[in-house]
């Protein structure tokens, strides 16, 4: 008759294999040293004699034993127990069970004993009482060694027991203590016993260390055969790639499952290819079910999920767990893992945890997710991610050191240089890498994980080190200055030994409003002091400003800061990080900040500091000789550069008043399909930077008010914050879909208002780097730009829903709401009471700035352009997808005059001061689908010139002096120069 139990597997393995080692314990290093092994005969012998001492002794449904008699059960392994160890108990717990092969049940309730009866499942496996998280067979041979990893508190052991002990083949067990040896644990596995079996946390095997993975692990001459990951996160396939020789011959799984379900649900093989693969995704699938397992992916509201994200549950009809009192359950009961996975094309990759998932800056983080990509660092072996007192964000990581060898501390430090470069250059890569709200807070170097008996990730002991060493840390300051240096160095991610400039804002020295809060509390916590505005002045003041505040807040006697020393500069410039300062006391410190000017599309100019006879609101009109038409102007190529893909986004002209030699006094911003943003000087065209971003880029570019970030929207619905100067990124923020919208900014708050494909136009505080807040605008995506009266604290705003909405700018709150039947992709426009936009039904309306409809005049083709008006003379322009350019009266929307071209007018005219070539009063400038630039008189409409471009043209003209910037759809970026000559006579 077949075999039917477990322990029936067991005797028929036994018969086979009698004189044949069962089970070994190995004390020691060495196979001689303190090793103990059984043979299958000496192994039911026992097991027979135990059985019948505890069955004749003993209640049948649970007892009190010896730790005499455990030892016993640990070397014999009898039919009938499995127990637990309780840590409140001198004694041990054992539950005694007939062990079946069918339903498996588990029981993690405490109670110290306990009747087990459960109706209607008489078959019963095993009963475990377990701190949390049975498994798939592998084809496993009397010639294998399986190790013992797990303890019998953890559900995988009993895969180990009974894999190896059906098989005929070895169980090897080792004292608790050896897995914290990982180089003696290493020569006991892999040479002194040539282990073939290793069923192993991912954590447990990082323990390892590189060169023990690839030499003995997984080497060319490797003993393992199986290598199964299993309890955490799979390790992406490049970590475990660079771990394994190529002739490596070891089969890699990475099995999924939970407690409540008998351990294992799901395997997958690791495939050859995917672990040779040049790019390999960063995370390796959970794999096929197991057999009689049925796994399910449900949203939130329960529905099963195909293709998306959702939690997994894990049942089935043979497949049982009885919870914490329950005395039955129902077949096929499916039980909710608190996993979340990704689905995508049949498969499911692992997310994390439900409450590894948190709201950080009101932004969603999967602290797994951020745990898997720091260990795909070069530098980092070994890695994990929490949060200590649910707030700070921490990553612990063992380095990957030369010559293998583990970091020697446990905190960063002025004394360990290495320690700090690896520090710096790994947080370094995150901001790159990462938003601002997912770079971890502090980055801690130990020497290794701290583990759980099972295995696992001891997320409580490291948070213990991190607090003790934090505090020893504070403790050292000594004086003022040293405590908020200690504290501004910890919450920027600094090592000890950089030196900070008194003049620095937090702010721009890296951090944001998270890390300023948590440096607040630190330095008010180790102070023992407070104050209801140190967190402002911690984002609006320097270092100094901060000391002088705090010796405010002590005693004279308590502080050895001398405040007159702090005053003074150092002679030369610091070595560390020189920050900028965010905030001037006074409007002659105002004043001496260099101004800055930005030219966008449709003449919008924004000047901040600009000196007061620069100053203009939307023109500049010089008056220049009186050319009028008695001279010729042509439009000739000046410079052009390759971005690599289509330009439909809109240049911005950036003008500075620097008198540096160094800093450019005029620069283009634009992006491309291709991904990136240039930064061009606008006299040459000569590249200063180049950012690749996420996606492509539609979006014309904006300049924060502070003249230090480049704010530019991108397809993969982020809003890009980028160093003015280098393009580094300096903050991420992200919306749910493309950002095709240009963004505004608010000369007076900072504000950087942008709509997305999302449905909502958000408000974004760059210095906070938070989003103040965001609007839906009643349906349709908003593709067009916002426009913002400052005067008057109001933002217009469209959607392709048809929706044209007023907002009050500081609240999002709205004022009025105007809806036609058609989508807004033209972007609105306002001038003394009037807004315009135009829609795709062929109209340019103009409304009240209380709402109402004023007038609307009827092109013959969609408007896609955006109005530009010409405030001398109290006039607007507008494009038509019919070809013409018009210009109509801002009073009632009469006809002025229209230009025909030979393509559609897509983009939005630029009028400007024609002194530059050789023509009194104002020009416009405007761009046909053909790749035609047209120059006109804004007059009566007359060409002045043109210029055609080999490739067609979405993207709007800016002028700046005698220079028209544009981009091109043959992948270019243009400057055209705009020269004059007296005609001949």
């Amino acid at each position: 008759m077949a075999s039917r139990t477990l322990y029936e597997l067991v005797l028929a393995a036994a018969s086979l294999h009698a004189d044949r080692t069962a089970v070994t314990f190995c004390g020691g290093s060495g196979a001689s040293d303190g090793s103990v092994s059984l043979l299958y005969r000496d192994l039911i012998q026992l097991s027979e004699e135990l059985s019948r001492v505890l069955v004749k002794h003993c209640s049948p449904s649970s007892l009190i034993v010896t730790n005499g008699l455990v030892q016993q059960f640990q070397a014999s392994l009898m039919e009938y127990i499995t127990m637990e160890i309780c840590v409140e108990l001198p004694k041990f717990r054992v539950t005694l069970m007939q062990i079946e092969s069918r339903p498996v049940a588990k029981g993690t309730d405490q109670v110290r004993a306990q009747t087990v009866d459960v109706p209607g499942y008489k078959g019963l496996a095993y009963v475990l009482h377990t701190s949390g998280t049975t498994g798939a067979p592998k084809t496993i041979s009397a010639g294998d060694v399986v190790f013992l990893a797990s303890p019998l508190t953890f559900d995988p052991s009993v895969v180990d027991i009974f894999l190896a002990l059906s098989s005929g083949a070895q169980l090897l067990i080792v004292p608790m203590v050896m897995k914290k040896m990982p180089n003696r644990l290493a020569r006991l596995l892999f040479k002194d016993h040539r282990t073939t079996v290793l069923q192993v946390t991912p954590t447990l095997l990082m323990r390892f260390g590189p060169r023990i993975l690839q030499q003995d692990v997984l080497s060319s001459s490797s003993s393992v055969r199986v290598l199964a990951l299993g309890g955490e996160a799979c390790p992406p396939p490049a970590l475990l790639s660079s771990w394994r020789h190529e002739d490596n011959k070891t089969c890699i799984y990475n099995i999924y499952g939970v407690t409540e379900v008998s351990c294992w649900a799901c395997c997958y093989k690791i495939p050859e290819s995917l672990l040779l693969s040049i790019n390999p995704p960063s995370s390796v699938p959970l794999g096929a079910p197991l057999m009689e397992t049925v796994v399910e992916v449900r949203d939130e509201h329960g529905c099963i999920v195909s293709e998306g994200e959702g939690q997994v549950f894990i049942g089935g009809e043979d497949r049982v767990c009885l919870l914490d009192g329950e005395d039955t359950a129902v077949p096929g009961t499916k039980r909710a893992t608190g996993d979340w996975v990704t689905v995508k094309d049949n498969q499911l990759y692992y997310l994390g945890r439900r409450d590894r998932i948190i709201k950080r800056n009101g932004k969603r983080l999967n602290l797994d997710s951020l745990q898997q990509l720091i260990l795909g660092l070069p530098q980092v072996q070994a890695c994990a991610v929490g949060l200590y007192e649910g707030l700070r964000l921490l990553a612990f990581v063992v380095s990957s050191a030369a010559g293998d060898q583990m970091a020697a501390s446990a905190f960063p430090s002025g004394s360990a240089q290495p320690d700090a470069d690896v520090t710096s250059l790994i947080l370094k890569q995150l901001s790159l890498l990462l938003p601002s709200h997912s770079v971890p807070d502090a980055l801690v170097l130990v020497p290794e994980l701290s583990l759980t008996p099972h295995g696992k990730v001891d997320m409580e002991a490291l948070m213990r080190t991190y607090s003790r060493q934090r505090g020893l840390r504070f403790s050292q300051a000594g004086d003022l200055k040293e405590t908020l240096l200690t504290g501004w160095q910890e919450a920027l991610g600094l090592p000890g030994d950089v030196s900070i400039d008194e003049q620095s804002n937090f702010l721009f020295a890296g951090g944001d409003s998270l890390k300023a809060l948590h440096l607040c509390e630190d330095i008010l916590s180790s102070m023992g002091v407070s104050s209801s505005n140190l967190l402002e002045i911690i984002l609006d003041g320097t270092f100094s400003d901060v000391l002088h505040h705090l010796a405010r807040l002590v005693p004279p006697e308590e502080s050895s800061t001398s405040i007159a020393k702090s005053k003074k500069r150092p002679a030369s410039p610091p070595t560390g990080i020189i920050g900028k300062r965010a905030h001037k006391s006074t409007e002659l410190e105002e004043e001496e900040k260099p101004g800055f000017k930005v030219v966008r599309r449709a003449s919008e100019v924004m000047e901040v500091n600009t000196r007061k006879a620069d100053r203009t609101e939307t023109l500049q009109v010089f008056g220049g000789k009186d050319l009028s038409r008695a001279a010729n102007v042509s439009l000739s190529l000046s410079w052009s550069s390759d971005t690599g893909r289509c330009v439909d986004a809109s240049p911005a002209i950036v003008l500075r008043d620097s008198q540096r030699s160094d800093v450019p006094k005029a620069v283009v911003l634009i992006g491309s399909h291709s991904h990136r943003v240039q930064a061009l000087d606008l006299v040459s065209g000569n590249l200063l930077w180049e950012r690749v971003l996420g996606d492509r880029i539609e979006a014309s570019a904006a300049v924060s008010r502070c003249g230090s970030l480049v704010v530019v929207g991108c397809y993969d619905g982020g809003v890009y914050f980028l160093c003015s100067d280098s393009g580094e990124t300096r903050w991420l923020f992200k919306t749910g879909n493309a950002v095709k919208s240009s963004p505004a900014v608010d000369p007076v708050s900072g504000l950087v208002v942008v709509g997305s494909h999302d449905g909502h136009v958000y408000a974004l505080n760059p210095q906070l780097q938070l989003c103040v807040w965001k609007h839906h605008c009643g349906g349709g995506a908003v593709f067009s730009s916002p426009h913002l009266l400052a005067t008057h604290r109001r933002l217009y705003a469209a959607s392709l829903g048809g929706q044209l909405l007023c907002l009050d700018l500081d609240s999002g709150h709205v004022v009025w709401s105007y809806c036609r039947d058609t989508p807004f992709f033209s972007s609105p426009n306002s001038s003394c009471g009037h807004v315009v936009i135009g829609s795709v039904d062929g109209s340019i309306c103009c409304l009240r700035d209380t709402g109402e409809l004023l007038w609307q005049f009827l092109t013959e083709g969609p408007v896609f352009s955006s109005p530009c008006f010409v405030p001398e003379q109290q006039t607007l322009l507008c494009g038509s997808h019919d070809g013409r350019l018009y210009c109509l009266n801002c009073a009632d929307g009469s006809l002025v005059w229209t230009f025909q071209t030979t393509g559609k007018v897509y983009s939005t005219p630029c009028v400007f001061d024609g002194f530059a070539a050789g023509q009194k009063g104002v020009l416009v400038g405007v761009a046909s689908t053909d790749g035609t630039i047209w120059i006109l008189d804004v007059r009566d409409g007359q060409i002045v010139t043109s210029h055609t471009l080999p490739g067609e043209v979405f993207s709007s003209p800016v002028v700046w002096g005698n220079v028209l910037v544009i981009g091109c759809r043959n992948d270019y970026v243009y400057g055209l120069n705009l020269k004059s000559e007296p005609k001949d006579v």
